[in-house]
């Protein structure tokens, strides 16, 4: 029996090897832009959540329940299989709703999942919530609001990595990374990781707030 727990252990350090080379290939082979700008938002101090979201959470409140409780609070490593799913629901999703213009603030327009026809909102709760279907944490999937160079307000999806934090948008068939988004996009608020109910203002990593212009084509 001793000399099984003897063998046990040194196979475990070797599994665990493999798996970290493995993760760290992986890294290595993701586009060159976000490999060498991946930086992770900071949540500051608690702001209310948009009204829309609100009424999104009487909605549909499966969606603003916390999901994949871990108290450990590991963050999620981005992996090959990973990565191919958020590119998968990212291109699906910004394929299969119909952009439309919406008019006004935006104060009694409905958040709707998987429209036929609808704005960055409804973009950016349908991908959150197939990404919740498949199993990821709500603590890693965030809704965002961000202000465009038009001065409008924007709704994103964040996906908070072990790596860093991406950013799925219907404004880009690519995923970027924060950095890839400054200074274009001025952030202003976010979902908590701990409570999707609760949203927080944004602090910028000074990497973000200092990257040069960066092109967002993964090709």
């Amino acid at each position: 029996m001793r000399r099984d727990v003897k063998f046990l252990v040194p196979l475990t350090i070797i599994m665990t090897m493999i798996w970290s080379s493995g993760s760290q290939a992986f890294f290595f082979g993701l586009p060159r832009a976000l490999k060498h700008h991946l930086t992770k938002i900071a949540l500051d101090s608690p702001m209310l959540p948009p009204i829309g979201h609100s009424r999104f959470c009487l909605r549909y409140p499966d969606d603003c329940k916390v999901h994949g409780i871990d108290f450990r609070r590991r963050n999620i490593a981005l992996t090959a299989e990973r990565w191919q799913e958020l590119n998968s629901v990212n291109r699906q999703v910004n394929r299969d709703i119909v952009a439309k213009v919406t008019l006004g603030n935006g104060t009694f327009e409905e958040w709707l999942i998987a429209p036929q026809v609808g704005d960055c909102k409804d973009y950016a709760i349908t991908k959150r919530h197939e990404l919740l279907a498949s199993g990821w944490p709500s603590r890693a999937v965030l809704l965002s609001e961000v202000i465009v160079p038009d001065g409008e307000h924007h709704l994103v999806l964040v996906v908070r990595t072990k790596e860093g934090d991406l950013v799925l948008d219907n404004l880009d068939a690519n995923i970027r990374s924060v950095a890839m988004t400054y200074p274009d996009y001025q952030w202003v608020r976010i979902e908590s990781p701990q409570n999707p109910k609760y949203w927080a203002s944004v602090r910028l990593p000074m990497a973000a707030i200092h990257a040069p212009i960066i092109q967002s084509n993964q090709s």
